[in-house]
């Protein structure tokens, strides 16, 4: 942890909270150790944020970004996409590769509380390490533990009367990767079981008190067992209360699914008739999913500008070489296809690289 909160430091200081999550943070199934470290800063004032980042670190926004400026990046970041800019495969002083990405104290609220993109509140759904803690009584402070809430009100209503731990934090852990189309190809397909299998004991650690409030909902025997059976109230009145907890975006999406043709567009009658409707996991699923769609597609798009065309090809070839190595079936073909990827890599690179060079001679 210090080492991390070391590297942060050749970064601008003014950060409201930062946190490092993923496989370069914490252990994984096939993780084999040497895993980019990916970053969340979140920032007051993302203009001035990456004005004073430009001048220490231009080398880490591609380009034409950091030519364009501060203004036109912070008007990228906030204007499309997850609300978040990314930097991608950023070498450190300490020889580490690292992702950071960038986004306002109030876009992040706002997701948190809204699931509006269900982007870094899904995210921050699982185990993360902060490095920079938000002011005690912050909005932010209070809107982190908001959306652990809410992932357990749509984890209990997605899952059956009965059901073990680890399927109870796998729902949790998924509720911001299914509909995410990176996961069709691109994503190792087992990658909700690899973050929570090995990070039970931080989930548990998470959600303990958060589930104090549930008692009257849900019965999660506290146990080291890993196969440890929960049984929640499935009742209409029990999914009432659930839906009415439920972030803003998931429940204006409800109502639009549920009040097609000559039903009730009232809100609160229409979280009742869903709640007693016996495919209510299947309706809150979907419009789950849109929300993840959206902002999965719409984000990587960006990242197609942000990070350039050279870190864009490098960084995707390394998410398929990832992927082919966690499916057993396609091992056998690994080591001809990653030469093959990297033949491809190297090819793009010194193509993009020769172009550049032409440039700077005319």
């Amino acid at each position: 942890m210090s080492q991390l909160k070391h590297l942060i430091k050749e970064f601008p200081r003014n950060m409201k909270f930062c946190f490092a999550y993923g496989s370069g943070a914490f252990k994984q199934v096939n993780n084999d150790g040497n895993n980019m470290l990916d970053l969340i800063f979140v920032v007051r004032n993302a203009n001035k944020w990456h004005a004073e980042n430009l001048a220490n670190n231009p080398k880490h926004y591609a380009q034409p970004m950091r030519f364009l400026g501060p203004k036109v990046i912070t008007s990228l970041q906030e204007e499309s996409g997850a609300n978040i800019y990314y930097n991608t495969l950023v070498k450190t002083s300490q020889n580490q590769f690292i992702k950071y990405g960038v986004i306002s104290e109030i876009s992040l609220v706002e997701d948190l509380l809204d699931w509006n993109n269900l982007y870094l509140a899904g995210r921050l759904h699982k185990p993360v390490k902060v490095l920079v803690e938000p002011d005690e009584n912050s909005q932010l402070r209070t809107a982190l533990v908001q959306n652990l809430h809410s992932a357990v009100h749509a984890a209990l209503l997605l899952l059956p009367e009965h059901f073990t731990e680890i399927d109870f934090f796998k729902k949790i852990t998924g509720l911001s990767y299914h509909g995410d189309f990176r996961m069709i190809f691109g994503e190792n397909k087992d990658k909700v079981s690899n973050i929570v299998l090995p990070q039970l004991q931080n989930f548990k650690q998470l959600y303990e008190p958060i589930l104090k409030h549930f008692d009257n909902y849900v019965d999660i025997p506290r146990s080291d067992h890993m196969v440890v059976t929960c049984r929640q109230d499935t009742s209409p009145a029990t999914r009432i209360h659930h839906l009415n907890h439920l972030p803003r975006t998931p429940q204006v999406k409800l109502v639009r699914a549920w009040s097609q043709g000559p039903r009730s567009k009232d809100t609160e009658d229409c979280l009742r008739a869903i709640a007693h409707d016996p495919e209510c996991c299947e309706i809150l699923e979907q419009c789950l999913k849109e929300i993840v769609l959206r902002s999965s597609v719409t984000q990587s798009l960006k990242g197609l500008i942000t990070a350039g065309l050279v870190k864009s090809v490098k960084y995707s070839s390394a998410k398929i070489i990832k992927m082919l190595q966690s499916n057993p079936p396609q091992r056998l073909l690994l080591k001809s296809d990653s030469k093959r990827i990297d033949k491809i890599v190297e090819t793009v690179v010194k193509k993009t690289e020769t172009k550049n060079t032409e440039k700077r001679i005319e």
